[in-house]
């Protein structure tokens, strides 16, 4: 029988990505056939299975640390934010419809039997299955409509590990007052809280624990040390830095990535951590500057015009900065957009910013799909394409960014200006030096080093979820 195991947070930003990763990774080395799942996730950070569909870049991870390839079932519902009120919504991988927040409650007795369906596709192959929720499990607000936390876990009778952030502060209020919001079918089935991102000597909280033991009257699976030396992909744009300000990386290099609203895919740029996050024009030259991914390419195009920043762009083009565009970034620098059947917005068209000789056309099907490409000069790497639309050329005197497997040309490079679909190309350290822009050093993400960081404590997570659980 399949054991679930739930891993729920006091708040968004706590851990619970970083901790489902690491037990994945964990129970993996003691052989255990291990998946991940989380049934609801609000995320434009997504990735394309090989086997069709698209999902959330924080379970992609989860299922690498399990030894497996991503598919639709480890995350059924995916939420990708497209205007103030509303969201594309993905459901098992494809795209099912775009509705408000209103709407998509009303839709929740179908999209909870869609989670319970993928959670059994999962259980139906795997001995544990290692769920992730979403924000605070106690949003007490929405506890008729939600499909991710506190509903999933009586479902499926799961035990589950309730997890806070000690370095936001309050992490006395928050794992106290999330217990005592609990109620009883919730709480006997939790069997214990995890102190996260704890800096320095850990003996220095053994009081704390001692009273957070006391007034929760649930154990302490362990207070867990900051890791700064692994990298895990963002969720979503949520954790971006604000800055619109010129910061200058120690190889004196400037970059800039304009902060669209509805930005997605910011994974893009996590070797190049030195860059600043552009929302208004600023005084400071640029030597490269980044228009990514987005899930309105004309809402966001219009906020870019009228934040003046389409002249601010071309300023600092004259200058001499390198313009790069990914996917809607990529579309923005062509000739024209249109979306005559309003899949981003509602039907409209509009003129681009006119560098790259290029016209898009949103179309109905979305494309998702893993490529292996080269550069140029030669250089073999693997990439993703997430997007609506087609982009046509317009004549033949620009070169393209890279070759698909097939043989197939791929963007363009002209003076200065280059734009591609491929999401992922940017983070292949020679990549980036072909264009010109030295990559940060900082280690990439390290699944044996979260199951290491986990090893610690899994004498007692088996005792406190399998062995208590009769598993």
């Amino acid at each position: 029988m399949t054991q679930p195991i739930f891993i729920g947070g006091t708040a968004s930003h706590v851990g619970k990505s970083w901790m489902v990763t690491a037990i994945c990774a964990w129970l993996r080395r003691q052989g255990v056939r291990v998946a991940p799942f989380k049934a609801q996730n609000m995320s434009n950070n997504s990735y394309p299975c090989r086997s069709g569909g698209e999902i959330g870049r924080a379970q992609v991870a989860q299922a690498w640390a399990c030894g497996l390839d991503p598919e639709p079932a480890m995350n059924p519902i995916l939420l990708k934010p497209n205007s103030d009120g509303g969201s594309q919504v993905v459901l098992n991988g494809k795209v099912w419809r775009t509705l408000s927040a209103r709407d998509y409650y009303q839709h929740a007795g179908q999209l909870r039997e869609a989670v319970l369906g993928a959670y059994q596709n999962l259980a139906s192959r795997f001995e544990v299955i290692v769920i992730e929720g979403a924000g605070s499990v106690v949003e007490l607000n929405l506890q008729r409509f939600e499909l991710v936390n506190l509903w999933l876990i009586t479902q499926l009778a799961a035990p589950w590990l309730l997890v806070g952030d000690i370095e936001r502060g309050g992490i006395f209020a928050s794992i106290i007052g999330t217990v005592g919001l609990l109620e009883s079918e919730h709480r006997s089935l939790l069997r214990a809280f995890a102190v996260n991102k704890f800096r320095g000597d850990i003996s220095l909280f053994n009081e704390g624990r001692e009273i957070l033991e006391e007034k929760t009257q649930c154990p302490c699976l362990g207070v867990f040390p900051y890791k700064a030396d692994v990298h895990l992909d963002d969720e979503d744009s949520l954790s971006i830095p604000e800055s619109s300000s010129a910061t200058v990386h120690a190889n004196g290099q400037r970059c800039a990535i304009i902060h669209f609203p509805r930005i997605s895919n910011s994974t893009d740029f996590r070797l190049i951590p030195h860059a600043s996050w552009i929302t208004r024009p600023v005084p400071q030259d640029f030597d490269f500057i980044f228009l990514p991914g987005t899930k309105n390419t004309i809402g966001d195009l219009a906020w870019l015009r009228a934040q003046a920043l389409d002249e601010w762009i071309s300023a600092q083009y004259r200058r001499g900065a390198t313009l790069i565009g990914i996917c809607g970034g990529f579309q923005m620098l062509g000739q024209t957009i249109r979306d005559p059947l309003g899949m981003e917005s509602s039907p409209t068209h509009t003129t681009g910013l006119n560098f790259l000789p290029v016209n898009t056309t949103m179309s109905q099907d979305k494309v998702t799909r893993v490529v292996q490409a080269r550069t140029p000069r030669g250089h073999a790497f693997s990439a993703y394409e997430i997007h609506l639309g087609e982009t046509v050329i317009e004549g033949t005197d620009n070169g393209e960014f890279a070759f698909l497997a097939e043989g197939r040309r791929e963007g363009l490079k002209g003076d200065r200006i280059l734009g591609t679909y491929l999401h992922g190309a940017f983070e292949d350290a020679e990549v980036l030096a072909e264009i010109g822009i030295i990559p940060d050093n900082s280690p990439n993400s390290s699944l044996e080093a979260l199951a290491d960081w986990f090893e610690p404590f899994g004498k007692r997570f088996k005792e406190l979820f399998f062995e208590a659980s009769g598993g």
